[in-house]
C-alpha cells in the first residue's frame, strides 16, 4: 500500500509532550520545531492501521499527514493502540493527535476536541458467507439469545447494541478489528459490528470476499433520529490554536476536492464526505 510510507513511521509509543512546550511555545510551534507529530491509530482498516510494510496507513492518517504537511510539520510518527485507549492516551500526552476515524459524539466532546468532520460510513455486520443467521440489525441479537456479537470496546457500536437491547452476555468486547475477525473465523462470534467500509476493505485486502459477507449497510435510528456518525481528528482541548489551523486546512481540502482524493485510495466515495453538518452540532447531540 502507498500513501504514508514516504514520510511516516510506526513507533511503540508516541512523542506527545502536552499542550505546552518550552515557556510561551504553542503545540503547533513545538511540532514545527521537532519536525513530526505523534499520532495514535487503532488498527481499523481503512480508517487507520499499520500495513504489511509496517507503515501507518488509512484514510485518517492520510488526512493527518496532508494537513500537517500544510502546517509545516513534515512527518507523522504513529502509535497503534486499543480503541478504548485512544482518548486516555491523548489526555496523558502520549501523542498529539488521534487519527482513527473516531466518531464525534457529545460524550467524547467532553474529553477531547474534534476537527470538523472528515468522513462517514453506515453500519454493517461482517458474517460468514451467505449470512446463515440472516443478521441485518442489532435487534436480531436481542431477539436470538444464541447469537453473539463482537464490538469495539468503547465504540458507538457498543452503544448501539446496548440501546437495542443486546444482553451483555451476547457481546464480545474487542480491542481492535483484527481480534474481531479472529473471533469470527474461529466461530466464537456470529458477527462483527463496525462500519461498512471497514468490513469491505478488510475482505478486499485479505482476498476473503468469497468466504465472508458484509450485510446491507444502515444507519441506526435511536430516539427517532437517524444516527449518521461523522469521524474527525482529535486533539487535546487546550490545543485551540492547533485545532483552528487544522480546521482551516481541512476546510480548504473539502473545497478543493483534496479530501476526496485522500480517501479514495481507502474505499471512500463522495457519499462518505462531509455534508454541512458541523462538529458543534454533533457535540450538542
Amino acid at each position: 500500500m502507498t500513501g504514508l510510507a514516504a514520510c511516516s513511521r510506526v513507533d511503540n509509543g508516541g512523542g506527545g509532550t502536552g499542550a505546552d512546550g518550552e515557556e510561551g511555545q504553542s503545540t503547533l510551534e513545538r511540532l514545527r520545531e521537532q519536525g513530526f507529530v505523534a499520532v495514535a491509530l487503532a488498527n481499523e482498516v481503512p480508517f487507520g492501521f499499520v500495513d504489511s510494510s509496517g507503515e501507518a496507513a488509512g484514510q485518517s492518517p492520510a488526512v493527518a499527514r496532508a494537513v500537517f504537511e500544510e502546517l509545516g510539520v513534515p512527518e507523522i510518527q504513529a502509535s497503534a493502540t486499543s480503541w478504548d485507549g485512544l482518548i486516555p492516551g491523548l489526555q496523558a500526552n502520549r501523542y498529539d493527535v488521534i487519527a482513527a476515524g473516531v466518531f464525534i459524539t457529545p460524550e467524547r466532546c467532553e474529553q477531547v476536541s474534534f476537527t470538523e468532520p472528515t468522513a462517514t460510513s453506515p453500519e454493517a455486520f461482517l458474517v460468514d458467507e451467505g449470512n446463515p443467521h440472516g443478521i441485518q440489525h442489532f435487534e436480531d441479537f436481542a431477539d436470538n439469545p444464541d447469537l453473539t456479537l463482537a464490538v469495539l470496546n468503547g465504540s458507538v457500536e457498543q452503544t448501539y447494541a446496548e440501546y437495542f437491547g443486546v444482553p451483555g452476555g451476547q457481546l464480545e468486547l474487542i480491542p481492535d478489528q483484527t481480534r474481531g475477525f479472529e473471533l469470527l473465523q474461529s466461530g466464537r462470534v456470529d458477527a462483527v459490528s463496525m462500519l461498512a467500509v471497514s468490513h469491505t476493505y478488510l475482505l478486499i485486502e485479505r482476498d476473503l470476499e468469497d468466504e465472508y459477507t458484509v450485510t446491507d449497510p444502515f444507519y441506526p435510528v435511536m430516539n427517532d433520529n437517524e444516527e449518521k456518525g461523522w469521524g474527525g481528528l482529535c486533539v487535546r482541548q487546550e490545543d485551540e490554536e492547533l485545532l483552528s489551523e487544522m480546521n482551516r486546512v481541512i476546510g480548504e481540502f473539502k473545497e478543493s476536492g483534496r479530501l476526496l482524493e485522500l480517501g479514495e485510495e481507502w474505499g471512500f466515495t463522495e457519499d462518505d464526505l462531509p455534508d454541512e453538518t458541523t462538529t458543534a452540532e454533533l457535540c450538542e447531540g
